[in-house]
């Protein structure tokens, strides 16, 4: 059954049969394992997975790669066809594991959706747009160290595992990709998502001002043992916990 890519879906499949081997090693499924694939396109990884599974819990908005998927009958299957920026994952009784490649442009607010299901997930591992990879894993004082390093890095242990070339796609995409690995802290470095992604926000807003200037709207000097006047890119994440928790008190008092 043909398809044609669609852009608006930000559709490349994987044709690698190699990189599918590594990307199945790297999440070492186990046979009751209660995997859920984002985006599985015409099945490149998903039918290899589910041979290694029970059953497998796949997420796809497009309705032609449902019937690709469909065509062949594999009853360990189970699809759903919807938006993954708009599934509840709690709709699943057991703690998941989540796999997909995913689209680039909706990589950044899938991430901060799935952040809404964090005490449900086990552990992520994604196809990402390379810089983006890089971004999520960037220790401080990284230029791509920001907003997305910090709030994924407060619940997730992140890991880079390795690259994968553009070769590897049909249609070929102009960037590298990478696999991300995530698995969730047992012990969050904080409890509420919504403050730390205000602070966090605001202090990121103009990466080449201080803090001081970012975060005066919300906190000065006097109520913070954190230095205003470094940039937001040199702070810890034990660093941004402080910021966040003094910030909540100016609001709380």
């Amino acid at each position: 059954m043909a398809h044609t890519p669609r852009k608006r879906f930000g559709q490349n499949f994987l044709i690698d049969d190699q990189v599918i081997n590594q990307i199945i090693s790297t999440i070492a499924p186990k046979s009751d394992d209660s995997i859920v694939e984002i985006g599985p396109g015409k099945g490149a990884l998903t039918f290899p997975l589910a041979e290694y599974l029970n059953n497998l819990n796949v997420i796809e908005i497009d309705r032609d790669l449902i019937s690709i998927l469909s065509s062949q009958n594999n009853t360990k299957i189970t699809i759903f066809n919807a938006d993954a920026l708009e599934f509840n994952f709690n709709h699943f009784s057991k703690k998941i594991r989540i796999v997909g490649n995913l689209p680039y442009n909706i990589s950044s607010p899938l991430l901060f959706h799935l952040l809404n299901y964090r005490e449900n997930i086990i552990d992520m591992t994604f196809m990402l747009q390379k810089e983006v990879v890089e971004r999520i894993v960037a220790p401080p004082g990284n230029k791509t160290y920001g907003r997305l390093s910090v709030v994924i890095q407060a619940f997730f242990d992140t890991e880079l595992m390795f690259i994968v070339p553009k070769e590897s796609f049909n249609p070929q995409p102009k960037i590298e990709s990478a696999i991300l690995y995530l698995k969730t802290k047992s012990r969050p470095l904080v409890q509420d998502l919504k403050p730390l992604e205000e602070i966090v926000k605001l202090a990121f807003s103009q990466r080449r001002k201080t803090l001081k200037n970012c975060l005066k709207s919300v906190l000065d000097q006097s109520q913070t043992n954190i230095d205003l006047s470094q940039r937001a890119e040199m702070l810890s994440l034990d660093n941004f916990v402080t910021l966040m928790n003094d910030y909540e008190k100016q609001y709380r008092n």
